[in-house]
């Protein structure tokens, strides 16, 4: 599988994984997908920025972990660009400190759980959730990462 991914930085944070482990987590996440290429954007991003965009488009004024907006070509043009993710660098910190998980595993889950989004997948309703977080839980623990659901 071939990643085009673009990573733009737009926070300041000295904890934020290596583009190799983006595009790890980004492959195993679209794995089972037979997507053979495609485009791809992380944006790790402020609490303010994080806010806003989820005030913009979700409605609800405060920031948040992820963000996942896919890309719909028109019919008639063929591109492979999947879409953004949007991540808020600060809140994927404190969430991982908060539920005692390593700040990496977080990350991992964060990113498998946006591209999942990405393809479609969501958790509305009891019935998605359950396929969607069932579906990371496999990906995650090729990735080597404990059920970040095991809590809950």
């Amino acid at each position: 599988m071939n990643i085009d991914l673009d990573i733009q930085i737009a926070c300041e944070n000295n904890n934020l994984p290596t583009a190799q482990q983006f595009e790890q987590w980004v492959k195993f996440a679209l794995a089972d997908q037979q997507i053979d290429e495609t485009e791809l954007t992380i944006r790790i991003v402020t609490p303010e920025e994080s806010q806003n965009l989820n005030a913009t488009y979700r409605e609800k004024d405060k920031p948040t972990n992820i963000l996942s907006f896919p890309f719909e070509a028109p019919a008639e043009i063929e591109l492979n660009l999947l879409g953004d993710l949007v991540v808020c660098a600060d809140i994927v910190e404190k969430e991982a400190e908060q539920q005692n998980k390593l700040l990496t595993d977080h990350w991992a889950h964060m990113i498998v759980h946006g591209s999942l989004h990405l393809l479609g997948f969501d958790h509305v309703d009891d019935q998605d959730a359950e396929i969607m977080e069932s579906l990371e839980v496999q990906i995650l623990t090729k990735l080597g990462i404990d059920d970040p659901y095991q809590d809950h």
